[in-house]
C-alpha cells in the first residue's frame, strides 16, 4: 500500500518539470517548542530531523540545488544559551549525518559569513564540507551567519575593489557581474522559495536571488513538515505559470 506521500510524489513526476533549485526558510522551531511546553532547543532538535527528511524528499524529487536557511546574522542576538545549543547541533548534525550524506552523493557547503562560528562550530563546516565534496546528487547548501543585504553589500565592496584596481571597468558592471559574486553563483536562483510556519515575509534571505522564485507559504511549522508537504510545494510550482515578466502568448 503506498503513503500518500509516494502518491504524491509519483503524481509530481508525471505533472511537470521539477525546481532544479529549492530555498527553504526553516520558521516554527520555537513556535513548535513552546506548543509543547519544551524549551525552544527542543525544537531546534527537532528541526534537524526535518532536515534529514527533506533532504531525502528533495532527493526523490529530482532537486538538484536545496538551499536551507538554517541561522541568520539577526539570530546572533538570541540568548547566549540558546547560541550555544544552536551551534551544539550543527556540531552533532556533522558528526552524525555526514556519512550518510557522503553516500547519497549529497555536497554540503555552508553559505554566510563562518568567522563568527565558534572554532568547534567552524571544524565542524569544513569537516561536512570535505567529506561529501565528490556528491553529485544533490547540492545541499546551508546558510548560517547569513544576510542577504550583508552578502550583496559584500559583492558591492568586492565589484568596487576590482574597479579601483583597475581590473574592471564601471561600465562592466551589470547584473550578471553583481550575480557572480553572490555566496550562491554556481547553483544560480532558486526557482521555488518554501517557507514554513505560516510567516509571510522573506526575512533578509536571498533578496537578489528570489526575483523570480515561486513563493510558497505553508502553515506547518518547520519540526512537523514530512515529505508529502515538500512534494505538496512542488505539485504547486508545478502549477504555476512562470513568466519572468513576459506575457504568455494567446
Amino acid at each position: 500500500m503506498t503513503s500518500p506521500a509516494d502518491e504524491l510524489l509519483a503524481r509530481l513526476k508525471l505533472n511537470g518539470v521539477v525546481p532544479g533549485h529549492v530555498a527553504v526558510i526553516m520558521d516554527g522551531n520555537g513556535r513548535w517548542a513552546r506548543q509543547r511546553g519544551l524549551p525552544r532547543t527542543a525544537g531546534h532538535q527537532e528541526g534537524m530531523a526535518s532536515v534529514r527528511r527533506i533532504v531525502e524528499a528533495a532527493i526523490a524529487a529530482g532537486v538538484s540545488t536545496l538551499t536551507l536557511f538554517a541561522f541568520s546574522q539577526e539570530n546572533w542576538q538570541r540568548p547566549p544559551e540558546e547560541i550555544d545549543a544552536l551551534m551544539s547541533l550543527l556540531q552533532h548534525y556533522v558528526s552524525t549525518q555526514s556519512q550518510e550524506l557522503s553516500q547519497q552523493g549529497v555536497r554540503v557547503r555552508m553559505l554566510g559569513d563562518l568567522s563568527r562560528l565558534s572554532p568547534a562550530a567552524r571544524q565542524a563546516v569544513d569537516y561536512v564540507e570535505s567529506a561529501t565534496v565528490a556528491g553529485r546528487t544533490l547540492s545541499l547548501n546551508i546558510c548560517i551567519s547569513y544576510g542577504s543585504r550583508a552578502e550583496i553589500t559584500a559583492a558591492a565592496r568586492a565589484l568596487a575593489e576590482e574597479v579601483a584596481a583597475g581590473r574592471l571597468k564601471p561600465a562592466d558592471i551589470d547584473e550578471q557581474a553583481i550575480a557572480d559574486r553572490l555566496l550562491t553563483a554556481p547553483w544560480g536562483d532558486p526557482d521555488l522559495l518554501i517557507r514554513t510556519s505560516g510567516e509571510l515575509r522573506i526575512s533578509n534571505f536571498l533578496l537578489w536571488q528570489l526575483a523570480y522564485a515561486e513563493l510558497y507559504v505553508t502553515p506547518v511549522l518547520w519540526p512537523d513538515f514530512q515529505p508529502a508537504d515538500f512534494y505538496q510545494a512542488v505539485l504547486e510550482y508545478q502549477r504555476r505559470d512562470r513568466r519572468f515578466g513576459r506575457v504568455t502568448a494567446r
